[in-house]
């Protein structure tokens, strides 16, 4: 059961009326992280400015939406594997890529580089040695996409941990098991 209420579009007032009447006509439906989100209006704000300004970003939608499938993996958390599956999908990602994503492996070297920092940054907070930079810029990853993996990483972190507390009631398709992977 959800622990923290979801406010209805319909009867939110004020700034979480404004910033849930934008996602709605954005996105074409509110999903419940939003709605939750939106009991603290300054919360949703931060949450659509920091989600906007990375889609600015170099790394691509289909890239963010890998980097959001491990996190969310390693974080077991089922509200963003449903919705960053479903997200994945309408940006291009196969069934198999999603899988893959999820479990931080990818047949192209420089994503698997990338899904393998971002899940080793979650497993170890933040700690990473020289040495799995070194692998990053091997790869090919510039400085510039590793500061925006970080971030995605740590947006991703943010709605991981916001669902566990709110027990956000899932709205996308669910997916299969967590273990499964």
């Amino acid at each position: 059961m959800q622990r923290l209420q979801a406010i209805d579009p319909e009867t939110a007032t004020g700034p979480a009326k404004q910033l849930l009447d934008g996602v709605q006509k954005k996105l074409g439906f509110t999903p419940n992280i939003m709605r939750t989100m939106a009991n603290s209006p300054a919360v949703l704000q931060g949450y659509l400015n920091f989600s906007n300004a990375l889609g600015k970003g170099s790394l691509s939608p289909k890239l963010r939406e890998q980097i959001a499938l491990v996190v969310a993996q390693d974080n077991q958390c089922e509200y963003c594997l449903a919705a960053h599956s479903a997200i994945g999908r309408t940006v291009g990602l196969s069934e198999e890529a999603i899988r893959d994503s999820r479990r931080g492996e990818s047949p192209d070297g420089k994503e698997a580089a990338i899904l393998e920092f971002a899940s080793t940054l979650v497993v170890n907070r933040g700690w990473v040695t020289d040495e799995e930079i070194a692998k990053l810029h091997k790869a090919g990853v510039t400085e510039s996409e590793t500061a925006e993996i970080i971030a995605n990483v740590g947006l991703t972190l943010f709605t991981n941990y916001f669902n566990h507390v709110a027990q956000t009631e899932i709205d996308f398709p669910v997916v299969e098991e967590l273990a499964v992977v």
